[in-house]
């Protein structure tokens, strides 16, 4: 088990601040239709959702931006949006944010647009635009030389793989190298089909599904996690391992290392919507800080289980990470 004392929680939310940490992944906008159910369509077996409001949310790899931006970082992001209505109100909300926008645009590419429809707080459904395809190579030549550019003022480069077509093997490849170079950890948050790609990185954050699909080894309790953390570590020749396991926490995985595994910090859960975001945010920023790994997941873990007692796609802020400490202590 890990624990973190508030105090010294405290001392690295502080040394957070400032720090910068590029994010490269795929991009999206999550627009949110709000409204409410007064009847079924007489055309089909459907509620009609009558339309109140509407916003806007930087999604994807853009909110491990935000998430670093809630928690006093500072954010690029490096990504491929369209030459669209989407990529334009996309870059708006990343200004608001405060998020420094490193895009790349791809004629005739769709900017990824996901779409909820909500009633009385509830999802009724969800609709996307998008393209899953790989870019092609002079988009990938000019997400190269963007992170390479971005790279120079960052202390972490985070990788966010929502498999959209941005996270090629050559840009892969290349951003590890890069940061390598640089003597800067790659954090990644994986998809299942792309895990080869990521041979060489600092850490992965596979969540216990994503484990299991890439070990082929069903986890039920804390020594299953540890076979399918050591396989990981092996298979990637990474440095660690932090599989996310819902209510049954975190747990973590270095090389030479005794397994860490770290109780669930929610109280609540409302919607579990970007909480994987909030962790590979808090753990890029907690160690550029300077914390170790364990202490990285145990806070990580803390703003998790802030986010998930919100509703939609939500971030922490460093006194709510507090607050949430000093409640458990």
């Amino acid at each position: 088990m890990a624990s973190l004392s508030a105090a010294r929680s405290r001392s690295i939310l502080r040394a957070m601040r400032g720090r910068r940490v590029l994010v490269l992944g795929d991009a999206m906008l999550d627009e949110f239709l709000w409204g409410k159910v007064a009847r079924i369509s007489p055309e089909a077996p459907v509620p009609v959702v009558e339309i109140q409001r509407e916003s806007f949310h930087v999604g994807g790899a853009g909110n491990v931006a935000r998430n670093v931006r809630s928690l006093h970082g500072e954010a690029v992001l490096v990504g491929v949006v369209g030459q669209d209505d989407a990529a334009d109100r996309l870059r708006e909300e990343l200004k608001a944010a405060g998020v420094e926008d490193a895009l790349v645009s791809a004629p005739g590419r769709p900017t990824t647009l996901k779409t909820r429809i909500l009633a009385h707080h509830q999802q009724v459904c969800r609709a996307d635009r998008e393209s899953q395809g790989d870019v092609d190579k002079p988009v990938e030549d000019a997400l190269i030389a963007s992170v390479a550019t971005a790279l120079r003022g960052c202390e972490a480069l985070v990788v966010s793989d929502y498999q959209k077509g941005a996270v090629t093997r050559r840009v892969m490849r290349a951003a590890i190298e890069l940061a390598r170079r640089r003597r800067v950890p790659v954090l990644v948050d994986p998809k299942v089909r792309h895990f080869a790609l990521y041979r060489g990185a600092t850490l992965v954050t596979p969540n216990q599904l994503e484990a299991e699909q890439a070990t082929g080894l069903r986890i039920r309790n804390d020594k299953d996690a540890a076979a399918a953390g050591a396989r990981i570590l092996k298979s990637l020749r990474c440095r660690a391992a932090l599989i996310t396991r819902g209510e049954q926490g975190l747990s973590l995985f270095e090389q030479g290392r005794r397994p860490v595994h770290i109780a669930t910090a929610a109280r609540e859960v409302f919607d579990v919507t970007g909480a994987g975001d909030t962790v590979i945010a808090t753990l890029s920023l907690a160690l550029c800080a300077g914390a170790s790994l364990p202490q990285a997941a145990a806070l990580a873990n803390v703003a998790a289980g802030v986010v998930v007692a919100k509703l939609g796609t939500a971030t922490a802020a460093p006194e709510e990470v507090i607050a949430a400490l000093e409640a458990r202590e």
